[in-house]
């Protein structure tokens, strides 16, 4: 008979073994997607900077100072201020917020509204896949820049519609991907199994589809937060996007990258550093996830 002491030192060498396993994957990790690591550094940093931008700085990144206009970087403004006198490194703190949730919003939205078209185009086709397939063909043939230019200046400037601009070109790039996976699933036997036994499509999809195809549909979202961020700062760049007074990275570089390239060349510097930075790492980390999920990448 198993005693009280017993089951409590299987639990605790369970408990142990736990430990020493999610410790040996990290481990693991950190040895074979060193650049991996370094992207998701930059990642977490980033979300925790925007998460926690009241605490960092209490300067508000709206607020005028004309008194301060073009100060450069020095103890009182660690990166300078810009041409309305507000301090740049608040700016890109609170800017970080405005990259990130339109960044994770149009990877989310625009990767599975891809994975509904893509599984059921697979799993249905005929008609459905057919119709699909050449709306997704139209929407691909235009650059992705050039889509969203136009949904943009059809729709008016603005977050919410910068959304709706980028989330639109990622969709049927997903749904590209993901069919062609799902293609291949659905030959599997025990879908065929499925069918026989009277499950729905609904199930069939839900409980057998969608699981399989996890593995390119994670690689799509991740790749999309990176060129989100870009797309993002390029459209407020040309004046199509976020609107001032809000921060946002491509914004500020609207506000400097020009006129004041070399009398105050700061203004344009930094949220330059803050894109990059931020593109660079969420595709290290996408390229990390890609190694990872991926069977032949992983094999070799």
């Amino acid at each position: 008979m198993t005693t009280v002491s017993e089951v409590q030192v299987e639990a605790e060498f369970e408990d142990l073994s736990s430990k020493s396993s999610v410790l040996s994957a990290i481990s693991t990790m950190f040895r074979k997607q060193p650049l991996g690591v370094f992207g998701a550094g930059i990642v977490i940093v980033m979300i925790l900077m925007a998460v926690f931008a009241d605490l960092i700085t209490t300067i508000d990144p709206e607020e005028n100072n004309l008194e301060f206009m073009l100060t450069a970087p020095g103890e009182m403004f660690f990166l300078g201020t810009d041409q309305f006198g507000r301090d740049l490194l608040t700016r890109i703190i609170f800017g970080a917020r405005t990259a990130l949730f339109v960044g994770f919003t149009c990877a989310i939205i625009g990767s599975t509204l891809g994975l509904v078209l893509g599984v059921a185009s697979a799993y249905f086709g005929g008609v459905i896949d057919l119709v699909i397939q050449r709306v997704v063909d139209v929407i691909m043939a235009f650059p992705l820049i050039i889509l969203a230019l136009a949904v943009v200046a059809t729709l008016g400037p603005g977050a919410e519609n910068v959304i709706i601009a980028i989330t639109i070109p990622f969709v049927p790039q997903c749904a590209r991907v993901v069919r062609s996976n799902a293609l291949a699933i659905r030959e599997i036997p025990y879908i065929d199994a499925a069918r026989a036994l009277g499950f729905s499509h609904t199930r069939i999809i839900l409980r057998h589809m969608v699981p399989n195809v996890m593995a390119p549909f994670l690689i799509m979202a991740t790749s999309f937060l990176g060129q989100a961020i870009l797309l993002e700062a390029s459209l407020s760049y040309l004046g199509l996007g976020v609107q001032e007074p809000t921060a946002a990275w491509g914004l500020m570089l609207q506000g400097g990258a020009e006129e004041y390239a070399e009398s105050a060349p700061w203004v344009a510097i930094w949220p330059g550093i803050a894109i990059s930075l931020a593109v660079f790492g969420f595709n290290l980390f996408g390229d990390a996830v890609r190694d990872t999920l991926d069977p032949k990448l992983r094999s070799q």
